[in-house]
């Protein structure tokens, strides 16, 4: 399962609590095919589904679907806020390769 930061969850409270429809949602983590690198990082604010892995951490979720929690097992979750950037950043050991955006990576192993 994925690592998640303290500065994540914060950031996650924060987020679903300025949101009106924040109650039921968590942040789902998940991989799908594209960037630069050949798989991508997407992100959003989402309900639990059926065959989810769910971490959660003081009241919020992190939900990760079935296909993409081999390859973001071990990896971590992070939230930055500094000169380089803002947002929510994925540490993966198993990533091969990267991307100069942070965003795309190629897997150790074939997806």
């Amino acid at each position: 399962m994925i690592n998640v930061t303290d500065d994540a969850v914060r950031q996650l409270k924060t987020l679903l609590d300025d949101s009106a429809q924040g109650a039921r949602k968590g942040l789902r983590v998940q991989i799908a095919k594209g960037g630069c690198s050949g798989l991508q990082y997407e992100m959003t604010l989402d309900e639990q589904h059926d065959g989810d892995a769910v971490l959660e951490r003081d009241g919020v979720q992190f939900l990760v679907d079935a296909e993409s929690a081999a390859l973001l097992e071990g990896a971590t979750l992070d939230f930055r806020d500094g000169l380089t950037g803002v947002g929510f950043q994925i540490v993966n050991p198993n990533a091969s390769r990267t991307c100069g955006c942070g965003t795309s990576f190629e897997a150790a192993r074939p997806a």
